[in-house]
């Protein structure tokens, strides 16, 4: 064979293994995505729950409770995510105090202290969220409910927060995007989600490129069945605000 020949033949052969190690590396990557949406479906209930205590704490009128509650949101929305899964899982192990305590078993498993790095992350952003959901009801609607004899929770719950919901769902929309793109983090407290699977091949073929590559296509599908289902939602709740498309 001519040299000519070896230039021309080794690209393709080159490009043909990469092809097929993308291909080989794919089912392994789909196995992830359970134990990714599990993260994000635990985080988001459990954070929305947090959320809405911390929002109604934000607007009680008490001087303590927001000042508990603006702190919380303060240090969560003003620090990495990265940052807050290494404090919860390598810094708590540092104490004494939390090892021989009946919380140690919570915390020594990676699982449990991702999804708590992941809710109170989420539970932060959330609860702004929330919070500007509920001062964007129009007072005259609450007036109006309060005129027909709703007060205390019958009021939250057939007026303010429906509206307040609805007012809040395009954020939080985006809010649920960046829990699923948040996962990738907890791969580096040794959980095999899409990216901690992605990183164990790179560390065998090194192939950061090819493997990252399909890997970015996987959260790209999950994100786009994300901003469908909040669509729906938007579609479903304010008819009357949606243009056709």
């Amino acid at each position: 064979m001519s040299i000519d020949g070896i230039c021309i033949s080794l690209p393709k052969e080159y490009l043909g293994l990469k092809v097929q190690l993308m291909c080989d590396s794919l089912p392994k990557l789909l196995l992830g995505i359970p134990l990714t949406i599990e993260l994000v479906a635990i985080s988001l209930s459990i954070g929305f729950v947090l959320a809405m205590c911390i929002a109604l704490m934000r607007i009680s009128g008490s001087r303590l409770l927001n000042i508990v509650s603006r702190s919380y949101v303060f240090y969560f929305r003003g620090t990495p995510l990265l940052v807050q899964i290494f404090l919860i899982y390598y810094g708590l192990a540092q104490f004494d105090l939390i090892k021989e305590s009946f919380l140690w078993p919570f915390f020594r498993e990676a699982y449990w202290c991702g999804i708590l790095a992941l809710t109170l992350n989420t539970g932060a952003y959330t609860a702004e969220i929330i919070r500007g959901g509920l001062q964007s009801v129009p007072h005259g609607q609450i007036e109006s409910a309060r005129s027909m004899g709703m007060s205390g929770i019958l009021l939250y719950r057939r007026v303010i927060l429906p509206i307040a919901f609805r007012q809040a769902l395009p954020a939080y929309g985006n809010e649920m995007i960046l829990m699923v793109k948040g996962t990738s983090l907890v791969s580096t407290i040794t959980l095999m989600e899409i990216t901690g699977i992605a990183r164990h091949i790179i560390a065998k073929y090194w192939t950061p490129v090819e493997i990252f590559l399909i890997a970015g296509i996987i959260y790209l599908f999950i994100n786009y069945l994300v901003t469908r289902i909040v669509r729906y939602a938007e579609n479903r709740y304010t008819p009357y605000l949606q243009t056709n498309e």
